[in-house]
């Protein structure tokens, strides 16, 4: 099957076969390493990434579920190069212990931000309950998107 779709702002067409998830087109085939396999059922959210501006699980989408869509990895969080202002709220409030539910928690956060650009600690804990972390109790996550939240606004206003 050719798939024609977007990844972090780039066009791609590529042959895959039926059976894979977008989790695999993006890990085996485009090397974009940043969504994890974490259970493969949909229930942990370390292979969050955003599909047309929601958050889905990598894992429970086929690939051929993206055609003509714009998908966006971790990796499309980066701005010009450096790290994204959500990407970079999560290292400096400590969000970030093992790195494995990083990814996907982000992308959470980020599919969450573009549809609420200030939302409140319930809204947030809302934002990111498929989300599971071992390593934080997810107190320092909710610092970080919100400290994010006001970083993208104070950017938003020049």
């Amino acid at each position: 099957m050719l798939l024609d779709f977007n990844v972090n702002g780039q066009n791609y067409k590529i042959v895959v076969e039926e059976k894979l998830r977008l989790l695999d087109v993006l890990r085996e085939k485009l090397d974009l390493t940043g969504p994890k396999e974490g259970c493969g059922e949909g229930e942990c959210g370390a292979c969050t990434v955003i599909v047309d501006d929601l958050a889905v699980n990598a894992c429970l989408i086929m690939a051929h579920q993206v055609m003509h869509k714009h998908v966006t990895t971790v990796e499309g969080l980066e701005e010009n190069g450096e790290l994204g202002i959500l990407q970079q709220a999560f290292i400096d409030h400590g969000a970030i212990q093992c790195g494995f539910c990083t990814p996907g928690m982000m992308m959470s956060a980020k599919a969450l931000l573009i549809k609420n650009a200030n939302p409140t600690e319930e809204e947030i804990k809302k934002g990111i309950e498929g989300n599971l972390c071992r390593c934080t109790g997810y107190l320092n996550i909710i610092k970080a998107i919100k400290e994010a939240a006001v970083q993208m606004g104070k950017r938003s206003d020049r």
